[in-house]
Order: C-alpha cells, then structure tokens, then sequence
C-alpha cells in the first residue's frame, strides 16, 4: 500500500512537556491566503446616519439612496463621503473549453473579437462607462489566441479546460489566477481607483458560472440554467448536461474554494474571485454585476469571508443563477432591467444610482444650515 508522507507539527499549549503532533497523509499543495477582512467603519456610518436625520427632507424619504450613502461613508471612512474620483471597470477576459459542447449561441472566436470591440471603446461597457464617468480596463487571463501584450500580462492559460469533462486548470494555474486578480486589485487601487466593478467576457462562461453558483448552494441545475447568450431549447439541453456532469465532478470539492475554482472554473472566474477578494482587504468598494461576476464573488466570500460587505448588487441579471447566488450573499440588486450582458454592463448602469447617494448625503444642507423649520420646531 502507498503511504503518505508524515508531517510533523509543533502545538503551543505553553507545556515544559510540549511533544511534536503528528498526522499522516500527503502534504497538500499551498493554498492563497487572506487576511481577515474587516468590516466597513461602523462609527462613520453611524455618523452618516446621524447626519442623514439633519438634511432637509423628511426622515427616510430617499428611501434605500440613504443606506447607501451610509455604506459609501463606512467605505471611505468618512463623514459627509466623497465624490467618486477614479470609479473604474476591470473586464476579465476567458475563453471556455465547455462552449465547445454547444452551450452558447456564440462561437468561442466572439471573445477575441469582442476584447479588441473593448480597446477600440465600441461595446456597450465603454459607452456606459462614458456616460458615468468610469474608466476601462480588459485583461487578457484565458482568451484562446494571442493578444496585445498590453492586456495580456496577467495571462494564465490559452482557454481554460472542458469542466464537464475535465478540471479547468491545474492548481498552480489556479493559484496564479487568483494571484494574478490580487495583483490587478492592487494595481487599480495603487493607482487611484476609489470605486471597482469587475466585468467579464468569455463566450460560454456562464455554464462555469452556474455550475458554481448551484454547486455552492445545493440547487439543482434545472433551477439555476439560463439561456445565457440568447440559445434556443436544444442548446439549453445540452447546457443542461454540462452543468449535470461537471457539478458531479465538483461536489466532492465544494468546501474547498481553490479546489473547487480549480476543477468547476475557469482562469478568468478565478481571477475574479481574488480581484474581488483583494478590493475588500483593500477596502474599496465594489459594484457586482451579473452572473459569471456574482459566481466569482461567492467564492471570494469563502476564501475571504467578510469581503461581502464591500460589495452591493448592481443588478439582478435574467440568469436563474444570479437570484440564487445574491440571496446566498444577502446582497439585494439594485436594478431589475432584464439585463443579460455582462460585461459589467449592468453595474455601471446602477453606478449612478451610487453617485446620487454620495451627493445628496453629501451636498444638501441641514436644517440648521438653510434655516428650515424640523418637525420638532
């Protein structure tokens, strides 16, 4: 019989007779490590809170915009909060080995396509991006084909595997995805980003995204499949017996969140979960978009529990999955547009919502300040 190696650890339990304990078995592969995450300043929000009783309107009459400024102040750690400077769209980009089994409406050469669509400035991200005043950034993690050396720095794979069939990637792609998404976090906030929203792009990463999602909260894959790109009742078949087979292969993973990115995935789902992850050790807040970004946030809670309160909803997708998802994180969206994109299409559409908290807590008078009788004068 094969043996495993024995490992041999010291316990502190401040004893003269300290003794080494020791557990058999092989050694496990390194895994990523988070720092806790702590929560958003709750003095600050607070005080906001506090302020938000002294404005000139009727006490709760912004309804759900009043906790939202609350949150932004706790963010920021600051009392009016502040305008969002560098509100930025980081859009993760992946190709998946699954769209070969027919699950999309979209042949896999549409992801290399629409990356260069994002560096020209013509996809529907870039024009809501200039109408709320964010910027853009692509990343090449997993597109399967060569791409300006620009975006692709933090490449790690070419496609990443069928999960029907196959892992999507081996565990040190995996840990180098989620390092690759620690350090792109890193670099947005080093350079001035107040505001983060993750987007993605990679024809067939819904499947990935879904097999997570009903994985991670013990749905059944009839309930969470959605049409995804737009496929017709034959492709939601065979979309149906992907998510079936590869959930199958991820079960036995499903409390071990570098394990489970590693076999159910793909690169750009994992970097996306370190990305997110990272922004909230960073503490900076996050709008989450859709489906395939939600997925990746559910395990980013799990390898940093605490991050979700960094993090709001942005929308509430057409995907069953993203339904499934949110209420597993107690996130509530804050639009219902029907939107199915990515892309971080819908959280960009909801980042006004966001600058309208931050003003109005921010630039409307007190009753003090503008001489308004209260309801107590």
């Amino acid at each position: 019989m094969r043996r495993g190696r024995v490992r041999r650890r010291w316990t502190s339990t401040g004893s003269e007779n300290e003794r080494p304990t020791v557990t058999s078995g092989p050694i496990p592969p390194p895994q990523p490590v988070f720092a806790s995450v702590a929560a958003p300043d709750s003095p600050t929000r607070n005080a906001a809170a506090a302020r938000q009783l002294q404005l000139t309107k009727p006490a709760g009459s912004l309804g759900k915009l009043e906790a939202l400024g609350n949150w932004i102040s706790a963010c920021q750690g600051a009392c009016p909060p502040n305008a969002f400077a560098r509100p930025r769209v980081v859009i993760f980009a992946g190709d998946h080995g699954v769209a070969g089994s027919g699950v999309s409406a979209y042949p896999s050469e549409v992801t290399t396509q629409m990356v260069a669509n994002f560096l020209s400035g013509g996809a529907a991200v870039n024009a809501l991006a200039r109408v709320s005043g964010a910027s853009v950034r692509v990343v090449d993690i997993a597109v399967d084909a060569d791409t300006e050396p620009s975006i692709s720095a933090h490449k790690i794979r070419r496609s990443s595997g069928s999960i029907d069939t196959e892992d999507a990637m081996t565990h040190q792609e995996v840990v180098d995805a989620i390092a690759a998404g620690r350090a792109i976090a890193d670099e947005e906030v080093d350079s001035g980003a107040d505001l983060l929203i993750a987007g993605d792009m990679g024809i067939g990463n819904t499947t990935p995204a879904t097999v997570l999602i009903a994985t991670l909260t013990d749905s059944e894959p009839v309930v969470a499949i959605g049409r995804g790109t737009g496929i017709d009742d034959a492709g939601w078949c065979r979309k149906t017996a992907a998510v079936r087979d590869a959930m199958r292969r991820a079960r036995p993973v499903t409390r071990n969140p570098v394990e489970l990115l590693r076999v159910a995935s793909g690169a750009d789902i994992a970097a996306m979960a370190g990305f997110l992850a990272q922004a909230a050790l960073r503490k900076t807040p996050v709008i989450l978009d859709g489906v395939v970004v939600t997925a990746a946030a559910l395990v980013a809670e799990d390898l940093a529990p605490g991050a979700k309160n960094w993090w709001v909803a942005g929308h509430r997708s057409t995907e069953p999955a993203h339904t499934l998802a949110l209420t597993q994180l107690r996130l509530e969206p804050l639009l219902e547009l029907d939107m199915r994109l990515g892309e971080g299409s819908g959280a960009l559409t909801a980042l006004p919502v966001l600058q309208a908290a931050v003003a109005t807590l921010a630039d409307m008078a007190t009753f003090a300040d503008a001489g308004v009788s209260t309801s107590d004068d």
